[in-house]
């Protein structure tokens, strides 16, 4: 058992010394150290050893295998530096030519206009409140007074997961579940900016867009308070001398509600092929808080009053900049997205 053990050491250590590769290095750790490798097969048949030979025969097995494994390693480290040594000397790197330019990023329209709505409206006093984008039907609709059977869900029915379950249709949910969580605590002021998504495609319309919604719920607030903040909104995002004019619409959700115009930034108001000869552009849609929108969030409409308001960042982005194809906005062009 000795002299096998002797052979196996002396073996061991020529083969490894005259191995050339890691495949070949790993051969030989299979076939000395592995389950069914030599040195293995060997300390199987100390059954057949003397009660007195066993210690002696198993320390001198722990020692060559002891031994075997460090000149494994060595030789491993070895033959990976040489490796690393082949391998750079075979490249051949030329140091006068120029490095290599990588081009910084840039931010994408939206995103600024999405920051600028951000900081004007911050800037008033407004929270930034965000909400899920796969939304139930309750959030979505019924707690902003669109029961399953009103005839207004048609315009907005879009992309359903389950029969309670879907995309959102614009960031309102947000403002439900805000004053839910927060009622009866006054103020409630924030915008709700986010992703939504419609059934709509073509050069004005895309099935996913960006919303900012805002809301503003307290004691005494009117229409006078809305139409104020929408008029310093303007003139922040378009100039300071945009005036607006509300135009008298229907949301279920909101009561009275009104479409916002800006006067025309490039003809003054005056008449011109961007606002069409009207002198005004349509930039959002507003209102006063609907009661039964107050109710089902747990105020008292008859104690507190607010209103709300929303647009659609693409169309800011749009009139701001005067891009005339919505769909440029999601082509990911450079030599678009580098104009801003």
């Amino acid at each position: 058992m000795r002299s096998k053990l002797e052979e196996i050491r002396k073996n061991g250590r020529e083969e490894l010394e005259h191995a050339q590769s890691l495949e070949v290095l790993n051969d030989l750790r299979i076939k000395y150290l592995g389950k069914k490798g030599i040195l293995t097969q060997v300390l199987r048949g100390m059954g057949a050893l003397s009660p007195e030979e066993r210690p002696l025969i198993g320390q001198l097995a722990n020692q060559i295998k002891d031994e075997l494994e460090k000149l494994m390693t060595a030789k491993s480290e070895s033959l990976g530096r040489e490796a690393l040594r082949q391998k750079l000397a075979a490249e051949t790197i030329d140091v006068t030519l120029p490095g290599r330019f990588f081009p910084l990023g840039h931010k994408h329209p939206l995103t600024l206009v999405l920051d600028e709505i951000k900081s004007i409206f911050t800037g008033m006093g407004f929270t930034v409140a965000e909400g899920p984008e796969v939304e139930l039907d309750y959030y979505n609709f019924e707690a902003l007074n669109l029961p399953k059977d009103h005839p207004a869900r048609d315009m907005q029915d879009s992309f359903y997961i389950t029969e309670e379950m879907l995309l959102r249709t614009h960031t309102s949910p947000v403002q439900v579940r805000v004053m839910q969580g927060m009622t009866p605590e006054l103020p409630v002021k924030i915008i709700a900016p986010g992703k939504v998504y419609r059934r709509d495609d073509d050069a004005t319309h895309s099935p996913m867009f960006h919303q900012v919604e805002g809301l503003l719920v307290d004691k005494r607030v009117t229409f006078a308070d809305l139409k104020g903040t929408l008029l310093a909104f303007a003139r922040q995002m378009f100039g300071e001398d945009r005036q607006i004019r509300l135009r008298p619409s229907y949301f279920p959700f909101t009561e009275p509600s009104a479409e916002v115009d800006i006067s025309c930034f490039n003809c003054g108001g005056q008449g011109c092929k961007v606002c069409k000869n009207t002198g005004w552009l349509e930039i959002l849609g507003s209102g006063m808080v609907h009661p039964k929108v107050l109710e089902m969030s747990g105020y008292d409409p008859e104690q507190v009053s607010g209103f709300a308001f929303g647009m659609g960042v693409e169309r800011i982005a749009m009139l701001k900049y005067g891009i005339d194809d919505l769909r440029l906005l999601f082509d990911n062009d450079l030599r678009f997205i580098e104009q801003f």
